[in-house]
């Protein structure tokens, strides 16, 4: 199915909780000078524009990114990744935004490499032009995700962060992501692997946790965020999760004291929640 565009929902919570995340992972991996790899397989355009186009038609950026935009109590992790937008909007004024693979592009080193999947045709088009002056750091490639992850484990340094976030309108795109994993883990063991996920009423995507702690992983952790009620009618995503495989040791430390700000900030209504459970060896 090639309907999805993120472009409508660029900058929404979910997004919030997804790049601020990748952040951590990044900056985590960075502390080490060896090099690594991030790898992308559903990287869409690269980065969208929120006063034109798709993103115009719900706004979602405004219940995301722009909540956050002129607050100056900002945790850390949240500063960072405020600060990284900011880079794309010199001006102050909130027009543009970062996908994965720029937010990647921006916390990388010089020897650290981007291997970037996308299977629609105009996103595609957009995230090799978008990356047209990267030379051999940046690697774009028009397929599907799921299918190239393959072909890039284990990386070359051994390292590397790999994000999952496929737009789940399929719903084999929930058994698609764990067969992956599966695949992934027997190849690169050791690698960092973080799935994004929605919060909704249907079953896969409730059993969804369940499946990935049950991959032959050293270590997880499960986050999610709630920004409402779920819905009467069981329709419509009312927030979002982000599952890593092998994480950081600290990174449950860090969430326990992130998480109440995003709730405090982004709920929407009473029901606005989190958790956050893991094993971490």
């Amino acid at each position: 199915m090639l309907s999805y565009r993120h472009a409508f929902h660029a900058g929404n919570h979910a997004d919030v909780l997804k790049h601020t995340i990748e952040l951590l992972l990044l900056d985590y991996l960075g502390q080490k000078d060896k090099p690594y790899w991030y790898v992308d397989t559903h990287a869409g355009a690269g980065c969208y524009a929120l006063d034109q186009g798709y993103a115009t038609q719900n706004a979602e950026f405004e219940s995301g990114i722009a909540r956050l935009w002129e607050r100056d109590d900002l945790p850390a992790p949240l500063a960072r990744y405020v600060d990284l937008v900011r880079e794309m909007n010199p001006d102050g004024v909130l027009r543009f935004y970062p996908g994965s693979p720029y937010v990647a592009a921006r916390a990388v080193r010089n020897q650290d490499r981007l291997r970037l999947f996308e299977l629609h045709p105009a996103d595609s088009r957009m995230l090799e032009e978008n990356f047209a002056d990267s030379g051999r750091r940046a690697q774009v490639v028009v397929g599907d995700g799921f299918n190239g992850l393959k072909s890039v484990m284990p990386p070359q340094p051994r390292r590397a962060l790999t994000l999952i976030d496929p737009p789940y309108e399929d719903k084999r795109d929930y058994q698609r992501v764990v067969q992956a994993l599966a695949d992934a883990l027997q190849r690169f063991p050791t690698g960092t692997f973080a799935i994004w996920y929605p919060l909704l009423q249907r079953l896969e995507a409730r059993e969804l946790p369940a499946a990935l702690k049950r991959l032959p992983a050293s270590g997880w952790l499960n986050v999610t965020l709630s920004v409402q009620a779920p819905s009467a009618d069981g329709f419509g995503m009312h927030g979002s999760g982000m599952f890593i495989l092998n994480p950081p040791w600290n990174l449950p430390d860090t969430l326990a004291t992130l998480m109440p700000y995003l709730v405090s900030v982004l709920g929407q209504d009473d029901r606005a929640r989190f958790t956050l459970d893991h094993r971490i060896s």
